[in-house]
């Protein structure tokens, strides 16, 4: 088959279209011919050598897929081939055949076409876990959402306003503030040029924000903290700007506050399982009435994926970078 493989170690360069081994299904695995993957942080980690994929996990990129069920191991229940499914895959997306574990394996609602499909899972199963299970949103408490024109911000977006709360965002551009109200959120804040801790203290009249979905790591911890009302809850997803810096643990005492970090990749498959129940119970019912969307900002072919990380590690997107596998090789 046709994927996208990893030369060596380094930037978007090394990002080829090559042909490789079909994978083979294990006995609890989907075989699927992909049709489309998205694009996430993961990838450009993962190109550079600093993530590597679990033990067992395809090497090739792109974490999660949607396609057609070719084949199945003996053990996998619940589809046929042919089925349509989406899912977080944990690896394989950007080749033309992968294998998912078929308990992760989701059949596509009708009217979704397979871009779409791709771009939810990754995205939405990290911002249910932050702001509905970890961060515990109740009605009427405000959400701040760094890096509101992301994936995971959108997604965050949405489902703090599918549970009755405010969300709150900081973005890089004016335009991404923008797209983000229209979205629904009820305070934008360009990063770049203001100041979020002064914007969410005025905004909030002093009383800060209930959850926080940050991305950046070290360089906002004690800005988080300060942001954060009595009893609120920091949620780390990612670590763009790095993982070590100083804290003032009187914030944390003070306003007696809740520091959690969660990641996808390292769970173990009871988790993802657990997620993705998770994710199909409380929100993929919103996502096929209407109430949620996924937002897709551009589509490549998988040839162009050397492209589409360098257009990611720009971010010029608002939304999903999806790579059409089927009709991009």
């Amino acid at each position: 088959m046709k994927a996208i493989t990893v030369r060596e170690p380094g930037g978007p360069e090394q990002l080829v279209l090559a042909d490789v081994p079909d994978p083979a299904p294990g006995p609890a695995d989907l075989l699927v011919r992909v049709h489309a993957t998205a694009l996430n942080r993961a990838d450009a980690m993962q190109r550079q050598g600093h993530y590597p994929p679990q033990h067992g996990a395809s090497s090739i990129l792109g974490l999660e897929l949607a396609g057609e069920v070719v084949g199945m191991g003996a053990e996998a229940e619940g589809f046929a081939v042919g089925d349509h499914v989406y899912g977080l895959s944990g690896g394989g997306g950007y080749g033309e055949l992968a294998t998912i574990h078929h308990q992760l394996a989701m059949p596509i609602p009708d009217g979704w076409d397979y871009q779409v499909a791709a771009a939810i899972p990754e995205v939405f199963f990290t911002a249910n876990t932050a702001v509905n299970h970890l961060g515990a949103l109740q009605a009427g408490e405000r959400a701040l959402i760094h890096g509101g024109g992301s994936g995971v911000g959108i997604a965050a977006i949405q489902i703090a306003q599918l549970l009755g709360g405010e969300a709150w965002i900081t973005a890089g551009t004016d335009e991404k503030c923008v797209k983000a109200r229209d979205l629904g959120a009820t305070l934008a804040v360009n990063y770049k040029r203001d100041d979020f801790v002064a914007a969410v203290e005025e905004a909030s009249g002093g009383a800060g924000v209930h959850v926080i979905l940050d991305v950046v790591g070290g360089p906002y911890l004690e800005r988080n903290l300060r942001s954060l009302a009595q009893a609120g809850r920091l949620v780390e997803v990612g670590l763009m700007g790095g993982a070590k810096t100083e804290i003032n643990l009187s914030h944390l005492m003070a306003k007696r506050l809740r520091i959690y970090g969660t990641v996808m990749r390292s769970r173990p498959l009871a988790d993802r399982v657990a997620i993705t129940r998770a994710y199909r119970r409380e929100l993929e019912p919103a996502l096929i009435d209407g109430r949620m969307r996924a937002v897709i900002d551009r589509a490549f072919p998988l040839r162009e994926a050397a492209e589409a990380h360098r257009y990611m590690e720009a971010d010029r997107n608002f939304g999903k970078i999806i790579l059409d596998v089927a009709g991009g090789v």
